[in-house]
This record gives structure tokens, C-alpha cells and sequence, in this order.
């Protein structure tokens, strides 16, 4: 009789344990993926001044492309993806890109202007992009191309005056230089006066 009452007990312990252990694997996969975008072509994009981020503009939805990535928000989480239409995987986080991004980019976008600039901003084919993101962020290709095609952004950018911090910065350099010259020259001197108290003897 003690038998068969362990042995239910242990039959009922192996059956029970398991369920919430399954239940609390359900909770942390419960993140879905989120819908298709359909396109009735091919994805035409633009760059964003100042950023090296691409994107689509004509859409009701953010669709990103950086650093190789295809970005997309989505109900609360970001998904990336090699291709612009399929393979959305989930991203941990916000990518680190997005915090340069400014709100109002599609504003700017409908009303040509660039941080109160006109910006005569360039389409580009999502293939172009995806062939050549690499090489234009490396050679600086929208820094060269009028300047992310905003007029007087470079001119308003050069005559800003430097901060308070780079200022100190190049002051500390300059006194490092000075007092290197100065231990150098005393070296030189030291140097000097030993050979010439050689000659002496």
C-alpha cells in the first residue's frame, strides 16, 4: 500500500513540474514578427543629411537601411533583415543609429528643407544602396555631393565657431608641445655642458 501511494506521488510530481516551465518558455517567445510590406516596385530611397542612414520616404511606415541592415519599428520592438520585403528578425534594443534620426525627417522631406535649408535631396534604388553603402561612407560621398544636396549647410558648418571643450583641447596640446620643446632644448644643453667639461680635462 506505501508503495502504490509513492508511486502515485512521484507519477503526479513528474506530470505537474513540467507546466509552468513550459508556460514560462511561452511568455518569453511570445514577441511576434511583424506584418509583410508590399511593394508595388522596388524601393526608391534617400539619404538623410548628416547621417549615412538611408530610407524609404514615400511610405506610411519607417523603413531604414544602414550599415547592410534593413530597419523597421514595429509595435514597440525593432526587426532587421538583409532584404527590404522578407527575413525580419528580432532586435534587442534600439539600434544605435536611430537616436541621430530626427522626428520630423518626413516634414523636412515633404517641404525640401534641411534644418531650415533647402535640401534638393537625390532618389537612389535600393540596389545602388545595397551595392555601394560601404564604399560611399568610407570616401565621404554625400559630404562631397553638395553637401548631402543641402544648400549652405558646409558654409554654415565651417563658420561655427569651435566649443568651449575642443578649445581647452588644442590649448593642452599647445602647452604639451611647448613643454616638450623646452625639456628637449634643456636636454640639448645638458648635453652640451657635459661634452664641454670633457674637453676640459
Amino acid at each position: 500500500m506505501k508503495k502504490l501511494i509513492l508511486g502515485t506521488l512521484l507519477l503526479t510530481s513528474v506530470i505537474v513540474v513540467p507546466i509552468p516551465t513550459r508556460a514560462g518558455v511561452d511568455v518569453n517567445v511570445s514577441i511576434g514578427l511583424p506584418l509583410p510590406i508590399v511593394f508595388a516596385a522596388p524601393p526608391e530611397m534617400i539619404v538623410l543629411p548628416e547621417t549615412n542612414v538611408y530610407v524609404v520616404p514615400d511610405m506610411e511606415v519607417d523603413l531604414f537601411f544602414y550599415s547592410g541592415w534593413w530597419w523597421r519599428p514595429w509595435q514597440g520592438h525593432w526587426y532587421r533583415s538583409q532584404y527590404y520585403n522578407s527575413g525580419w528578425g528580432y532586435y534587442q534594443g534600439v539600434p544605435s543609429f536611430y537616436r541621430g534620426i530626427p522626428s520630423g525627417w518626413r516634414n523636412d522631406y515633404r517641404n525640401h528643407r534641411w534644418r531650415g535649408h533647402r535640401w534638393n535631396y537625390q532618389r537612389i534604388h535600393h540596389q545602388q544602396v545595397e551595392r555601394n553603402w560601404g564604399s560611399w561612407e568610407k570616401s565621404k560621398h554625400w559630404e562631397r555631393q553638395q553637401t548631402w544636396g543641402v544648400q549652405g549647410l558646409r558654409h554654415q558648418r565651417r563658420s561655427q565657431e569651435p566649443s568651449r571643450g575642443v578649445q581647452q583641447q588644442g590649448t593642452h596640446e599647445r602647452r604639451k608641445v611647448q613643454q616638450n620643446r623646452e625639456s628637449q632644448q634643456q636636454h640639448s644643453e645638458q648635453q652640451q655642458g657635459s661634452h664641454e667639461g670633457g674637453g676640459r680635462k
